[in-house]
């Protein structure tokens, strides 16, 4: 099976030699279930030609807004619906579950309690699963029809789903303790809070659950459909 991957964002220069880039990451995250990839930098404007040239796809997380001005997000936004309509599978994380939601008819802005970061404890369908979190933005409104799969106090719409052929996660399954502990120290200083970086650290290194949402995200990609 064939998973294309959307890419909307890189790691900070300061990570890029120690951690590899957010394609790789999700390939290790799904390892083992004999997935090809093709990884189309669409925050560079690099597109696939249309919804069928995989199989399956994901959207990674980005540094950008979805709700910013950029010249590759309403292409995204029009890829998004070309694949709802095709009835393959899609998976969104973080910016990915944002746009998605935006997309679609949703809402997404910069949410007002402010930031998540580090691990994070979620309600997945009465299970309590564990992530690395790492955003401020939020999706603040669903589209009509989308079903909230995982959530929390802090952030309500924290996993959510789309029909048959789309689920989305706010949180990060292909971020480790090394990785966050390396945003912290790039991406978050003077942007997060130092409070809650402190507190985030302190959580670190800790269990968690990317192996099964790993396993979650490749069930629904392999899952047979109409």
């Amino acid at each position: 099976m064939k998973i294309g991957i959307l890419l909307t964002g890189h790691p900070p220069d300061e990570l890029q030699d120690k951690f590899s880039e957010y394609d790789a990451m999700f390939a290790a995250l799904l390892d083992g279930n004999g997935f090809t990839y093709e990884t189309f930098a669409v925050v560079d404007g690099q597109f696939p030609k249309d919804a069928f040239q995989a199989d399956g796809w994901i959207i990674t997380g980005s540094r950008h807004g979805a709700y910013e001005d950029h010249a590759w997000i309403p292409p995204l936004e029009d890829l998004i619906r070309a694949i709802q309509r095709s009835g393959r599978p899609l998976i969104g994380v973080c910016f990915g579950h944002q746009i998605i939601a935006q997309a679609l008819g949703g809402k997404v802005e910069k949410f007002t309690g402010g930031w998540a970061v580090g691990r994070t404890e979620y309600d997945l369908e009465g299970q309590s699963v564990t992530l690395n979190a790492w955003h401020q933005d939020q999706v603040v409104e669903l589209p009509e029809g989308a079903r909230v799969t995982g959530t929390n106090d802090f952030c309500h719409n924290a996993m959510v789903s789309y029909g048959d052929n789309i689920w989305t996660v706010q949180a990060h399954p292909e971020y480790g303790d090394a990785f966050i502990q390396g945003l912290m120290e790039t991406r978050g200083k003077g942007v997060v809070p130092d409070p809650l970086m402190e507190a985030a650290a302190n959580r670190l290194p800790g269990p968690d659950d990317n192996a099964t949402i790993g396993r979650h995200m490749a069930e629904f990609l392999k899952k047979e459909r109409a």
